[in-house]
């Protein structure tokens, strides 16, 4: 009975932790979207600099052109996407820093 118990239990916390894991996860699209928003609202609030956004778009088009390479050789593997994972995770990243090193507004000297 005890083991039946504890089978149940786990299964339970199993079942709980499954969705809260999948949750964040976003196709790429969505991502895109999303780091292209984020790039478009540095910009307007004056948060990423001219030069700052010039270099995260052609990340950005560079990523997306190696996306449209992997999806014309039969679509995407499971390396391909984990590949294009991580790149996204690192434009990401680096959209955040830009938007966060204070280097484009007033007082601030390089």
């Amino acid at each position: 009975m005890k083991k039946f118990a504890m089978l149940l239990v786990g299964l339970g916390v199993a079942t709980a932790a499954l969705p809260a894991a999948a949750a964040p996860w976003q196709n790429i699209n969505q991502r895109q979207a999303q780091i292209e928003r984020r790039i478009d609202q540095g910009i307007r609030n004056g948060a990423i600099s001219r030069r700052e956004a010039v270099n995260l778009r052609g990340e950005f088009r560079q990523i997306s052109q190696l996306e449209q390479r992997y999806r014309r050789s039969n679509g995407l593997s499971m390396a391909e996407r984990r590949d294009l994972d991580r790149r996204f995770d690192l434009l990401a990243r680096k959209v955040r820093i830009d938007r966060n090193d204070r280097n484009n507004r007033p007082g601030y000297r390089r």
